[in-house]
């Protein structure tokens, strides 16, 4: 009996500024942009490659890196796909960005883990939404939003 593989997980934002994004959370998650298969001087070149008609890609689309990866291979594939619509309405689904070490690690040195965190990523183009500082209920995050105002968490 043949069995179905356990799938690959990759995650697609859409975005009007792959390249912005790019540069973003790859600082955000410690990523890096991922660079085109071997053989290929761009994105858009293996594109070509492969048959992808012009006319399906956007202009410039492809001509650097619209994806980035963890370096250790162990996160998922992000992939910021450049789409005509501007964002409308708050996320369905958002990323938590955990930094802080989890329950175990005390509540103030979590808090300065999420706040240096954050600091290095409102330089990056981030901004802060609202900090929930719960002391009584152990709780320490912020919420903030990317570039093109997708929301996520640090916690």
């Amino acid at each position: 009996m043949e069995t179905t593989p356990r799938p690959a997980l990759d995650l697609t934002i859409d975005c009007a500024d792959p390249p912005r994004l790019v540069a973003f959370w790859s600082e955000a998650l410690g990523y890096v942009p991922e660079p085109p298969p071997a053989g290929h001087a761009t994105w858009r070149a293996y594109w070509s490659a492969i048959g992808v008609p012009d006319e399906e890609l956007p202009a410039g689309a492809g001509d650097v890196p619209e994806s980035i990866v963890d370096p250790d291979g162990r996160g998922p594939r992000v992939w910021f796909q450049q789409v005509p619509e501007a964002k409308t309405v708050k996320n369905r689904i958002h990323l938590d960005l955990r930094v802080g070490g989890g329950r175990s690690v005390p509540l103030p040195v979590r808090a300065r883990r999420v706040e240096a965190t954050v600091s290095r990523l409102v330089e990056a183009g981030a901004a802060v939404l609202r900090i929930t500082d719960e002391p009584d209920a152990g709780q320490y995050a912020v919420l903030l939003r990317d570039p093109e105002g997708n929301e996520f968490c640090v916690v």
